[in-house]
């Protein structure tokens, strides 16, 4: 039976949700498999893994500009020193969870536990496969450090592959799969049921608005995102997903009240239908990779 063990953090939603994704596609399709999911930054110190994502949060919701510093500073400056220095710290406190699970492969979908596992395999404690699933479309430094004790990794796009290449990673390492999802997206759906379900009209567009989960805007420019829309597409329906927020769901509810807008503006909070509610949708809205545009039109 294979062994797999699949490390992740808790900044932001798509390293979980990549490291779930990956963990489901195996438990579905390879019955001959052992699955293990860690957040790696927790197991290691749960301390600064409490300091540290509360800090990305606050600073992903109210200080952009700020984050933006954070980003680059941490690819080349002191703070990439410290977390490079964080990292050989952790890597042997890592290391015997990896020896107590004795994995055949290695999955890393955050930058921390691929360069930890790097460092393991440079000091030639662990000789499994080890992979890294770069959950984003912009490459960072941190997640290529000592990328010659990396046997495989996983991109978003064929960009990113050429980027990579450039510096000076092998070619025949680097996969242009696309960032995983969950198979629920591939289910069919009944349109006309959902539509149905929902209070909802078939010959009338529908958008999907994410509200930016728990790393989103902000609760003041969600509101006039969602005024906006109100009043300019008066025809356009809205599916709007506040999230695990009661605060935001109850401005939203607010502005749909106040607008007399509850026929074609449907709030939600949490929930786990996402992928039929993508299915019954025209298009999504949603918060931007702030990475993605920095990088491509350095603002």
């Amino acid at each position: 039976m294979k062994k797999i063990l699949i490390f992740y953090g808790s900044y932001g939603g798509g390293h979980i949700s990549a490291a779930k994704n990956i963990k489901e596609y195996f438990e579905t399709n390879d019955s001959d498999c052992q699955v293990s999911m860690i957040d790696c930054v927790e197991y290691t110190n749960k301390i600064i893994n409490k300091i540290t994502v509360k800090a990305y949060a606050d600073l992903s919701k109210y200080a952009h500009w700020l984050w933006k510093k954070v980003y680059f500073s941490s690819e080349d400056g002191l703070m990439a020193s410290f977390s490079n220095f964080f990292n050989k710290l952790m890597a042997n406190k890592l290391y015997k969870v990896i020896q107590e699970f004795n994995p055949d492969i290695i999955i890393s979908t955050h930058p921390f536990s691929s360069q930890m596992c790097a460092i393991l395999k440079q000091k030639g404690k662990i000789d499994c496969i080890v992979s890294t699933v770069m959950t984003d479309y912009v490459e960072h430094n941190q997640w290529i450090i000592l990328h010659e004790f990396v046997n495989h990794y996983f991109v978003a796009h064929e960009e990113m592959k050429s980027s990579l290449i450039k510096k000076g990673i092998s070619a025949d390492k680097i996969h242009a799969t696309g960032i995983p999802f969950s198979n629920k997206f591939l289910q069919n759906f009944d349109k006309l049921k959902i539509l149905e379900e929902y209070n909802l009209r078939n010959d009338k567009k529908i958008a999907l608005f994410f509200a930016g989960g728990a790393f989103g805007f902000g609760k003041k420019k969600l509101a006039i995102i969602l005024k906006t829309i109100i009043d300019n597409f008066p025809d356009l329906q809205v599916i709007v997903i506040s999230g695990k927020n009661p605060k935001l769901k109850k401005c939203f509810d607010e502005i749909v009240h106040d607008t007399k807008s509850d026929d074609f503006i449907k709030v939600l909070s949490f929930t786990d239908q996402v992928p039929k509610l993508m299915h019954i949708s025209d298009f999504v809205i949603t918060k931007p990779r702030w990475t993605y545009y920095y990088r491509k039109f350095n603002i």
